[in-house]
């Protein structure tokens, strides 16, 4: 995806950051040259939480991560939420050196049936390319598992995680209480709540413990008021951007099919929210994901 400029009408030297990330995502046609924006900035964006395995994206992963990385991504964690999720999230990440996995067992997904493979997913914890543990978690919401599995579930990964020295990956849907007793029980503070929906006070007493709040698409929906409080006021050194993606696309592609590339127009809106530019948005929130998968 580029954007045909001719010299006449724009010379980036004449450009300031915020102007050009303005146009982001997108690469920039010089006459027949492209260059890419990761070319004229240190720091481009990370989506750190999407399901490239899934099979909403069958029919054009390819595309989707060439379009994510072209257009501005240096990289992508996708994340695993059983067995065979982790083991194709893996074989993404060995085919692409932007990309990386993590492995683990989903709230959903928890339970007698799925504690049998768990010695397979700590295998495959081992390998280079894995950088967390997650999806783990409580979900209360849906109630595909019943809790009693999910606790138990969310303890052991947890376990896991810690003796393997790896950062979680914590999914927390109606259950905000749980999953804050059971990490600041069990946790090593190392970790993400991704798609975070709590409220600002939620997301410091999480903060607190060491975890980073990750911010996913729904910051530009209108009526997330909690979320946007929260990605407006929480500390920048405490925040990784997401897109969840193929789920929870946001404005303008709201009520389609998400994907990496969609993480910019989150970051705008929390630069925006933030009223600071999105060179320095994009900077910090990389070099947070940076640290906190070793990247």
């Amino acid at each position: 995806m580029g954007l045909l400029v001719s010299h006449q009408n724009l010379c980036l030297a004449n450009m300031s950051q915020t102007d050009i990330f303005l146009i982001m995502p997108m690469s920039i046609l010089l006459s027949d040259k492209v260059i890419n924006l990761r070319d004229i900035f240190e720091s481009m964006l990370i989506d750190t939480h999407a399901h490239l395995d899934l099979h909403e994206f069958d029919q054009d992963r390819e595309q989707v991560i060439k379009t994510a990385l072209e257009g501005g991504l240096s990289h992508i964690i996708t994340v695993g939420i059983d067995y065979n999720s982790s083991k194709k999230a893996i074989e993404l990440a060995h085919q692409n050196d932007s990309i990386y996995a993590s492995v683990g067992y989903h709230p959903h997904n928890a339970g007698p049936s799925s504690l049998k493979y768990i010695d397979q997913v700590t295998q495959l914890a081992g390998d280079s390319k894995v950088v967390a543990w997650g999806e783990i978690g409580l979900d209360f919401y849906r109630g595909y598992s019943s809790p009693s599995d999910q606790l138990d579930f969310f303890k052991l990964q947890l376990k896991l995680a810690n003796d393997l020295d790896l950062p979680v990956i914590i999914h927390d849907r109606e259950a905000h209480t749980q999953v804050y007793d059971i990490l600041k029980k069990y946790g090593k503070g190392k970790g993400v709540i991704h798609c975070f929906s709590g409220d600002k006070e939620l997301a410091l007493a999480f903060i607190e413990l060491g975890y980073y709040i990750s911010i996913p698409g729904v910051v530009t929906y209108k009526n997330a008021i909690l979320t946007k409080e929260v990605a407006s006021s929480i500390p920048i050194e405490s925040m990784l951007l997401e897109t969840d993606a193929p789920f929870l696309a946001p404005v303008p592609k709201r009520g389609k099919r998400n994907e990496p590339f969609f993480v910019s127009y989150t970051a705008q809106e929390v630069a925006r929210l933030r009223n600071i530019t999105l060179a320095d948005l994009a900077r910090q929130t990389t070099n947070n994901a940076k640290a906190l998968f070793d990247l």
